[in-house]
């Protein structure tokens, strides 16, 4: 059970071509130079871009199948999606932004809490910092109970403290849920550190030498010894 991708697009500099899984709970994390197709494949998976082959199934609900002739709109394929960008609505406070779409408000004030964000609930973004809007747009994707979330480098843009911290918060909460998560990053000791699987992709195919190439020169024993596993983590089929 889970999602299972295979995805073929045509880019402006190479070919995507890749095929992977991920079981529902655990987190599958996108690693791989700027410009590699990362964030391609994670709009396929949304429906923000179609594939010029392939086939996207979650659980027993087809998303997109070329040979079919099938693809549903990102709408309905009931996913929570954490942009780069802080892609908050202006003119609504944090709470506002956080319950849009919510199905339960209960859910979103237990989020809010966890967030640290209760007392902000009635400010408005451009009133808050980087790190608070960032807590409030993952509040936002999970408080409309997705079956899917997917993560385009949700804290690249911000310091390295508080990129660390909402690396840990959010850590926290994906283990409570029973959704898979694809998390795309461009720093492997975040892939390490927050996927159950690690898929390198390089130039729009899964590159596993990349992986090992980047996870050899790491001096902390902890990440050495999660390198190690490298290999076996790369690809799920």
């Amino acid at each position: 059970m889970g999602l299972t991708a295979v995805l073929k697009k045509k880019t402006s500099f190479f070919s995507i071509d890749v095929e992977f899984s991920c079981p529902d709970g655990q987190t599958l994390a996108l690693i791989g130079p700027s410009g590699s197709g990362k964030t391609t494949i994670i709009r396929m998976l949304a429906g923000l871009e179609e594939p010029d082959e392939g086939r996207i199934v979650y659980r027993d609900r087809v998303f997109f199948d070329s040979a079919l002739g099938v693809n549903l709109a990102p709408q309905k394929r009931k996913l929570g999606y954490v942009f780069q960008d802080y892609s908050l609505f202006p003119h609504l406070t944090l709470y506002g932004n956080a319950a849009f779409a919510a199905q339960d408000h209960k859910e979103v004030d237990s989020l809010m809490g966890f967030f640290g964000l209760t007392a902000l609930r009635n400010r408005k973004p451009n009133e808050v910092s980087g790190g608070e809007r960032q807590r409030c747009a993952v509040c936002q994707a999970l408080a409309r109970n997705p079956q899917l979330l997917l993560l385009d480098e949700p804290f690249s843009a911000l310091d390295v403290v508080t990129r660390r911290l909402l690396r840990n918060e959010l850590k926290k909460i994906t283990e409570t849920r029973t959704f898979p998560v694809v998390y795309v990053t461009h720093d492997v000791t975040e892939a390490l550190f927050i996927g159950n699987t690690v898929l390198p992709i390089v130039a729009g195919m899964v590159d596993r030498e990349w992986m090992e190439r980047i996870v050899a020169p790491a001096t902390e024993p902890g990440i050495r010894a999660k390198a190690a596993r490298a290999p076996k983590l790369a690809l799920a089929y």
